[in-house]
């Protein structure tokens, strides 16, 4: 499979072959090639070149129809349900063939029967936005189960689930492979559930095949060197230094969401210096809107905020005196200004100041150039010149950018939120030892992440938000998974 985007090879002569009734793996780093690859096969893109074979009959896939017609399904990252509507009506209306008058006593019973027959069990009759993540996920198989698909590509298919709900879900569908009711092709990064539940993997690096082999005969290690490469990872220091007084603390802290509900409900946290503190949770329990509060993007409803001691409010002078630093979500939409160079971008933070400003307004270009060219060396920021638009770099190289602007001189509180999501394995090395290397010269570190293997990794201690709430917190070194998992559900 060759796809081409004008110059730009994102396949190159890429062979992959998935034997029926197996569970297959598909790695790669970000823009290795992954999703493009999927997408031939399911006809949103017609390769520039190589065949699709299935069940050793060479097939022409147009559109996803054509897929569809084949037996080839696939579950997205991002739920695609229709939230008002039940889980029924969304099984229903996902076919073909829906009548203009849809017998619904009829469809209910058919629809009972069919998951009878199923490993899953969800609530026909209620609303898709009032069932949980883990449900959501499972309707989202049981409707290409439903479809008649028998082979499915699932696309980071435990991204919002919690460590029971994913396991869960997994291990049911590989029963299924087991059964050889299924074939399956599985988009991750999670080596775990590679280890746990695939048969057989494909690594991709670079739009190229790097590698493929059976499970059984690899190790974690062997598959994060074949998707690297030659490139060096940074190391992550030891952890070091000693818990000191308290930095950052929210007290009784209360937000609103865009459609003015509460999204966090009277939260009080302390974080020391020189400790981490991880905030777990499903997407969409009050996290981002936290974050936006300390980052000063939304307006707190109540309660307070203290550094050090002092009131805090977000200001610009406040997060100066403070040493207060940000690596948020999205940084090309939240950190960063995509039009302006990354000599501009990296100043941000002291553009008005000497030697990069004269008075506070006259500024000195070349002190920005020389400043950027030395950051840009030091966190290995991947640009043609200092001068190249935020815009044109990969996503991994934005957050390199803006870890140079925020980490590049001293910090005292960090605020980091999914600070590596969607970036490839180097990137995700560097951020991780840069987040533990400030924690280490005493900052305070709050980290939200919707990776449960990051904030184990980090954190010292964690705390599960749930519904804008704090519902469990202890000290990372004595969690439980299940009863993480438990918390994160809401039981």
């Amino acid at each position: 499979m060759t796809m081409r985007f004008g110059d730009f090879a994102a396949l190159d002569k890429v062979d992959l072959k998935v034997r029926p009734g197996t569970f297959h793996a598909l790695l790669g780093e970000n823009g290795a090639g992954k999703s493009t690859l999927v997408k031939c096969i399911m006809g949103y893109y017609r390769p520039t070149a190589g065949d699709i074979l299935v069940a050793d009959r060479e097939q022409v896939i147009a559109n996803p129809k054509d897929a569809h017609a084949l037996g080839l399904g696939m579950v997205y990252q991002h739920f695609t349900l229709v939230g008002a509507m039940t889980v029924a009506e969304n099984l229903v209306l996902a076919r073909d063939d829906v009548p203009a008058i849809v017998d619904w006593t009829r469809e209910k019973t058919e629809l009972a029967a069919f998951l009878a027959r199923m490993p899953f069990k969800v609530p026909l009759d209620a609303k898709v936005s009032d069932i949980s993540a883990g449900e959501r996920q499972k309707c989202e198989i049981l409707k290409q189960l439903y479809l008649k698909r028998r082979f499915l590509i699932l696309d980071e298919p435990t991204s919002v689930l919690t460590p029971g709900e994913a396991d869960e879900v997994l291990g049911m569908l590989r029963a299924m492979v087991v059964a050889g009711d299924l074939t399956i092709l599985m988009i991750t990064h999670k080596f775990r559930e590679v280890m746990a539940f695939a048969d057989e993997v494909t690594i991709l690096r670079r739009g190229k095949l790097a590698g493929k082999g059976r499970v059984a005969e690899l190790t974690p290690d062997d598959m994060a060197r074949t998707m690297i490469g030659a490139e060096e990872l940074t190391v992550q220091p030891a952890r070091s230094g000693q818990v000191g007084k308290p930095r950052l603390e929210l007290e009784a802290l209360r937000a609103l969401d865009d459609a003015g509900a509460i999204a966090v409900r009277d939260v009080s946290l302390t974080i020391k210096s020189g400790e981490i503190v991880g905030i777990a949770g499903v997407s969409g329990n009050g996290q981002r809107q936290l974050v936006e509060v300390l980052a000063g993007q939304r307006e707190a409803e109540g309660g307070a905020i203290r550094v050090a001691g002092d009131l805090y409010h977000a200001s610009r002078e406040e997060m100066r005196r403070h040493r207060m630093s940000l690596l948020p979500e999205e940084p090309l939409k939240n950190a960063c200004v995509g039009g302006m160079s990354v000599a501009d971008n990296i100043a941000f933070r002291e553009f008005d100041r000497a030697p990069f400003s004269s008075g506070g307004f006259w500024l000195n270009r070349a002190a920005f150039r020389n400043d950027a060219r030395k950051k840009i060396a030091q966190y290995k920021i991947k640009t043609r010149t200092p001068d190249t638009p935020m815009a044109a770099l990969s996503g991994g190289n934005v957050q390199r950018a803006v870890l140079a602007r925020e980490l590049g001189s001293k910090v005292e509180v960090l605020i980091a939120a999914n600070p590596c999501f969607g970036l490839d394995f180097a990137a995700v090395a560097q951020i991780h030892a840069e987040i533990m290397a400030a924690r280490n010269r005493g900052a305070a570190v709050l980290l939200v992440s919707e990776d449960l293997d990051e904030l184990l990794e980090l954190s010292d201690r964690l705390v599960v938000m749930f519904h804008g709430q704090f519902v469990y917190e202890a000290p990372t070194s004595a969690v439980d998974l299940t009863e993480i998992g438990r918390h994160m559900a809401g039981h």
